[in-house]
């Protein structure tokens, strides 16, 4: 797919008058939103205020009733079904609570399995999975189907084939929602780790700690509208005793 660059130098992501309803309630009325390269925005508000809506949209999962929305310059309200397909297969890594995974898969094969949908030869695929895995400290659980590993490591599983395609923008829903403690806090390093070497972020979430430790600008939705921005201290790793075993400090493959 091709993409243009009319928008902005180093602006990923434009939401200009973006409207979504849905029959007579309206999910996002009005929203102007940039997201810049490498940065990473936490979105919160209350339920029904827009959020996944919003994630939705840019992700290419629904569309907007009004108004225009830019990844990279490429309008996608001009992509039909399949340009959409292949603009999230290429350019969007998605980090869902629920992790997703499909249980007939050991990890290696859930996260080859994103670059293979583009494509890529199966062993170069595999190859890649296996760093994503071992740079995120799962190696050792490659064979492992998800029923078996715990939590923390399933969603370590979803953020490698999330990165599988080198993703311009990950997109985050919620993602240590349906976690312990502490691999909540593992899964908030990792996503530090990769916003510190280039990589933007898309969170959304309801706990205002995973915002103010992994983003470096905070977006208040009400009633589908942005009504606050604030700029946050920026990602705030927790001390190592913390998330022992959460893996390395630096990872290989992320988008920029």
């Amino acid at each position: 797919m091709t993409i243009d660059h009319h928008t902005s130098p180093g602006v990923v992501v434009r939401l200009d008058g973006v409207h979504r309803e849905y029959g007579d309630a309206k999910a996002l009325d009005g929203l102007d939103l940039e997201i810049r390269a490498g940065e990473a925005v936490a979105v919160m508000g209350p339920s029904g205020c827009g959020k996944s809506t919003l994630l939705n949209i840019v992700a290419g999962l629904d569309r907007p009733t009004a108004g225009r929305v830019e990844v990279r310059g490429q309008d996608l309200g001009a992509l039909g079904e399949t340009g959409l397909a292949l603009y999230r297969r290429h350019h969007i890594g998605m980090v869902f609570q629920f992790f997703n995974l499909i249980d007939d898969l050991p990890a290696l094969d859930n996260v080859a399995l994103a670059a293979q949908l583009t494509g890529t030869p199966a062993r170069q695929a595999r190859r890649r999975a296996l760093e994503l895995l071992d740079e995120l400290g799962v190696a050792d659980r490659r064979d492992s189907h998800p029923a078996a590993l715990s939590g923390g490591e399933r969603q370590r599983v979803a953020v490698a084939r999330a990165l599988m395609n080198r993703p311009a923008l990950l997109l985050a829903d919620e993602p240590t929602g349906a976690l312990d403690s502490r691999s909540g806090e593992q899964v908030m390093d990792l996503l530090i780790d990769l916003n510190q070497i280039g990589q933007t972020l898309l969170i959304v979430t309801h706990d205002p700690k995973l915002a103010t430790r992994c983003a470096s600008r905070l977006v208040e939705m009400a009633d589908g509208r942005v009504a606050r921005e604030s700029t946050l201290d920026g990602p705030q790793p927790a001390a190592a005793s913390d998330v022992a075993g959460a893996g390395p400090a630096r990872l290989r493959g992320a988008g920029a």
